[in-house]
């Protein structure tokens, strides 16, 4: 039977950020990501912030009446959580443009290498999602079109 001390390793001194849990506050978010025009991204958990290597997790701003840039995050799948506001997220789906309008609460997953962009259509509210990524960086790709893949 392990003792106590087999669930409680020693994290003193040395031991790899990825080896502890972390607390990052809501005010202690990172604006220092790509972004894309029309959007503000702020990083939470990333390899620079606590040294995860299989996770990105963090928050998009999209203002009133704004359309963020057309983009695609490279190989990352992303999931979405709508947090507050109707943000839309529109793609291409090879024939005509698809647009997902969205509330609180609701989810959204992209897939890899899938451009798209957000747009928050109404005029009085911020759009704010948190997002997930299975990337420890935000990739950022920004497109000049949408177009199918």
């Amino acid at each position: 039977m392990a003792g106590p001390d087999a669930f409680h390793p020693d994290l003193s001194d040395g031991q790899p950020l990825r080896h502890r849990v972390h607390h990052v506050k809501a005010g202690e978010l990172d604006g220092g990501t790509s972004q894309t025009g029309g959007m503000q991204r702020f990083a939470a958990i990333s390899g620079a912030s606590v040294g995860s290597e299989k996770l990105w997790m963090g928050e998009t701003h999209v203002g009133p009446g704004v359309a963020s840039a057309n983009h695609h995050h490279g190989d990352s799948e992303t999931a979405i959580f709508v947090r507050s506001g109707h943000p839309e997220f529109v793609f291409h789906d090879g024939v005509a443009e698809v647009r997902i309008r969205t509330g609180p609460g609701d989810y959204i997953f992209v897939p890899p290498q899938l451009p798209h962009r957000e747009e928050n259509p109404d005029a009085g509210e911020s759009a704010v999602v948190v997002i997930a990524r299975s990337t420890q960086e935000a990739i950022v790709v920004n497109l000049d079109r949408l177009y199918p893949l």
